[in-house]
Parts: structure tokens; sequence; C-alpha cells
């Protein structure tokens, strides 16, 4: 459960799909690694909150307990601790796993790949993380997907509001998994027992006031917001949350002016409740193993991407080219196998992509037919005139017409 099987037209499309995340990547100077699929399980565990309970754990073989990998976030930051690097900004593309609920119609795997760009070192503020939205949002435009929103958020306001509504410290992460999950509020907050109903019900006016309120990069001012938000919750820890994020250095503000110059700003929204429930453990991915790096990055979810490209190609009825052959050779008379072989043997010495029919006396309306029904482009025809002259016919299969070269 949880994995599939990919003919050669989905296997193709996925192919054009990572194509077009790893040229993204390339174009924005990062260099690719490779890690093992297996981790010692020490290095994974504890590393991601509640995610833990999916890590696939393996039995003891030849003395080490392994992993396999849950992540590619985990492993780089093993790999940078272990080189002893400080700066670098890398790309991977690879699967990992977990032992999830699968739901294959949303794509949603237990193997599937991520498609991780970080940039890891010491650098001014928002510069790096403003070129990490960039690149989501060239991606997403560059696959057509349709109108998109770009949310950003600083985690230390949401850490104030719960501060207010009664949350109490160790349970801010849990918190921030179910303000993840707004769609389920009404039920996630009273049921995990975060905290009390007055909470919960201070928190819903809070989140009313930031649902209503998002700043798109155009709208830089956030004073009136932060009025207003104060008046519902009037408390100090909550201000110094909000100061620390919007205040000193407006760190929020600045990477919204740095998206502004770089992408259209409707596109990209400063949206108080946009939350990803991180651990503290994951969020010092390089911490733990002494050394600190600071690093930011994005991971695209290629799998939702895909499955959203399978059905539309599916509904269009579009047929998807599965190889990339350029030719083929063909014959139109019988005893002209070796014909064949010499020419073809030419074309891939020259690296042009051929394919030949594995007949000894194919017919040639045969031969155009599988053209047409794989979508190689040209036929070359070498024939016994052909030969006697020197020359091979060359026919556009699309519109049938032929020249002699």
């Amino acid at each position: 459960q949880g994995t599939r099987d990919h003919a050669p037209a989905q296997a193709a499309l996925r192919e054009r799909l990572l194509g077009t995340v790893v040229s993204c990547f390339k174009r924005h100077g990062a260099a690719a690694i490779d890690t093992p699929v297996l981790e010692l399980r020490d290095t994974l565990v504890g590393k991601y909150g509640e995610g833990a309970k999916l890590i696939y754990e393996l039995q003891d073989q030849g003395g080490e307990l392994l992993a396999l990998r849950y992540d590619l976030t985990v492993p780089f930051a093993r790999y940078l601790a272990m080189n002893k690097i400080s700066k670098m900004k890398r790309y991977h593309v690879a699967k990992v796993y977990r032992r999830d609920n699968p739901a294959t119609t949303r794509g949603r795997y237990r193997e599937f790949y991520q498609c991780d760009f970080d940039i890891a070192g010491q650098f001014d503020p928002m510069i790096p993380d403003a070129e990490c939205l960039k690149i989501v949002h060239e991606i997403l435009s560059d696959l057509q997907l349709g109108d998109f929103v770009i949310k950003v958020n600083d985690r230390r306001i949401l850490n104030g509001v719960f501060a207010v509504c009664g949350v109490p410290e160790s349970q801010f992460i849990p918190a921030c998994c179910t303000v993840d999950k707004l769609d389920k509020v009404s039920t996630g907050l009273r049921g995990r027992h975060f905290w009390s109903w007055d909470g919960c019900l201070r928190l819903g006016s809070v989140v009313a006031v930031l649902v209503e309120k998002s700043f798109t990069a155009a709208e830089m001012g956030l004073g009136a917001w932060l009025v207003r938000l104060l008046t519902v919750v009037p408390h100090k820890l909550c201000l110094c949350g909000l100061m620390e994020a919007v205040g000193e250095g407006n760190i929020l503000q600045q990477l919204m002016s740095f998206c502004a110059l770089q992408m259209p700003w409707e596109e990209v929204r400063s949206e108080m409740v946009a939350e990803k429930g991180l651990s503290p453990e994951a969020a010092d991915r390089i911490g733990e193993y002494g050394r600190k790096v600071p690093c930011v990055g994005v991971s695209i979810g290629i799998e939702r991407i895909f499955s959203i490209l399978e059905q539309r190609l599916e509904a269009s009825g579009e047929k998807l080219r599965t190889t990339e052959t350029q030719v083929l050779v063909a014959t139109p008379q019988k005893h002209l196998l070796a014909a064949r072989m010499k020419l073809i043997s030419e074309l891939w010495d020259a690296g042009i992509k051929a394919e030949m029919l594995y007949k000894k006396d194919p017919k040639l309306l045969k031969q155009l037919q599988y053209c047409e029904d794989t979508g190689i482009p040209l036929a070359a025809i070498v024939g016994e005139q052909e030969l006697a002259d020197g020359v091979v016919k060359l026919r556009d299969v699309a519109t049938r017409k032929e020249v002699r070269v």
C-alpha cells in the first residue's frame, strides 16, 4: 500500500515535471548532492515531533539500528555537519519513506519523491528567504498550474497569540499543527485538550481578526493591524512576540518588500494564520551536531503536483510521447535488413535517437503506422533505388512530404 508502478506515459510526465523543477534549482546556482536511503535510526528519531511515529525502522542487521530516510532535510543537516560545511546552496531530488495512511488519489504515498532546495550559511536577513519564495513562484508558473498565492508568516506572532489564549508552552507545536488545519479548527482545538473553553473562545476572536486581514506585498503598513489585534488581545507576551516579528528590523515587512521586487505583488501574501507545524527539533537541523549553521529552504510537493497534471492530461485526451526517438529507419522491400542495420548504426554513432522494427522484412505501411502511433516525426527510408543512388529518402510523417538526402 502507498506505492505505485509508473507506466511509460506516467514516467514521461514525471520526468518532464522533475526536469522543470531541477532546471529552476540549477538556474539559481544550486549544486546537486545525494545521500543514502538508509540512515542510522538515532539520526532520525527525535527530529520530526509527532511525525516520528511514521519512520520506517529496520531490524538490527550487522550491528546497526537503521531507518529509511523520512525526508531530505535531516540527511542534509548530517551531511553539512559531517563534512564541516558552513556555506552551501544545494538541491536534492530523491525518494523518501513514511509509514503513513496512504491516500493515493490525493498524491499521498508511503514512498514518494521530495525536491528540496536549501541555502546554508550566514547571510544578511531575508535575502535567501526571498529567493526561496521566488523559486516556488517560478516552478508553479512554469508548470502552468493556474492561479496561486504564496502565504508567509512569522511563527513568533502565533506564539504570542497562543500565550495570550492560555496555551501551555509545551503545547505550542501541537497547537501550530491545529492552526495549520484551520478547516478542522472547530473540532481540533477542544478535541485535543490544548486549553480551556475560555482559551478556545479567546483564540477564536483572535483568529477572526487574523483571517479577516492579510497583507499583500503592496500593503506594507502593519501598524493598523497591530493596533486592532492588540485591542483584542492586550497582553505583554503577545506584544513581545509581535514586536519581535514585525517591530525591530521588521523582518516580515523586509521579506515582503523583497518579494515585491521579484514577483507580482498580488501572488505573495503575509497571512498571520499561515503555519506549518514543524517541531523545534526539526528546526534546529544542524545544531544537534555541535555546529550552528543557519539554513533556509523549500520543498516542492511533487506528488501532489503530479496528481494534478496526471488528471489534467487524462481529461484533455492528450497523448504524451513516451520516447524521444527522432527517426525510424525503414525499408520498402524485402531482404534489406543489412541496409537498415548499417544506417541506424551510423545514426546512433552521430548521436541521433533512432529506432527500427525488429523484423527482417516488415511492410512499409506497418513501419509508418508505428511512427504515427509513437509520435516519431521522421522516417529514413532506404530501398533498392536509394541504395543504387547513394541516398536516403527522408519522410515527414505528419505531412507525408519526402526529400532525398
